[in-house]
């Protein structure tokens, strides 16, 4: 059965509107925890300011057992721990919280390597003024890491809208589900075409929003 679109169109916007909550607020929390990780990660190297072993191999070994999961089989895995935390496996919300996490260790892995391409004259010099560890990673690492980091959140963004229609296939809500419900189960050829449109669209302004950004922040 074709959709009719004189009516359709308001669902298309809503689940616009879904996919948008959810890149952004996963955006919001995974930088936040992402951006801690790969700051520690870094710090806690051989011969860096915290070096611990212990913790950066922990923090590495995290990493890289959650990075290559592919998302879908990671969104269905840890769903019993979304249920716990969230109430509900189900909705846009509930979608945050896996794809919060899956993002978070992407984007630590894309700190700790901007900040290993650091100067570590910098860092050193830093060290000689009597700056402690805190000073350096606010006033020397971040600085130092934040036009490429931008361009890295940008990427992130990219994968993040991507990880929104994966949820949608298994309850997320978003552009996701409407291109599965009624593009592909009721094989309407016109609903996929317009949900892919809009991805595109999406990623585009994403990805010239970030381009942008960063050229501001690097011709400091």
């Amino acid at each position: 059965m074709k959709v009719d679109w004189s009516t359709f169109w308001p669902r298309i916007i809503e689940a616009t509107g879904e996919t948008l909550y959810m890149v952004i607020l996963t955006l919001g929390f995974g930088s936040i925890l992402g951006i801690s990780i790969g700051i520690l990660l870094f710090v806690t190297r051989e011969n860096n300011i915290l070096e611990s072993k212990l913790t950066f191999n922990l923090l590495n070994l995290l990493i890289n057992i959650v990075r290559p999961i592919p998302f879908l089989i990671f969104l269905v895995a840890i769903s019993p721990l979304t249920r716990i935390v969230m109430g509900t496996t189900i909705g846009t919300s509930a979608a945050v919280f896996p794809m919060t996490i899956a993002a978070a260790f992407g984007i630590a892995r894309i700190v700790e390597t901007n900040l290993i391409s650091i100067d570590p004259g910098v860092i050193e010099a830093a060290k000689a003024m009597g700056a402690s560890p805190l000073q350096i990673i606010f006033t020397v690492l971040i600085p130092e890491a934040l036009g490429p980091l931008i361009l890295g959140l940008t990427f992130v963004t990219i994968s993040l809208i991507d990880f929104s229609a994966i949820a949608g296939t298994v309850g997320g809500g978003g552009l996701g589900h409407i291109a599965i419900t009624y593009g592909y189960q009721r094989f309407d050829g016109s609903v996929m075409i317009v949900t892919v449109v809009i991805l595109i669209v999406l990623v585009q302004l994403a990805q010239w929003l970030g381009n942008t950004l960063a050229k501001k922040i690097l011709r400091r």
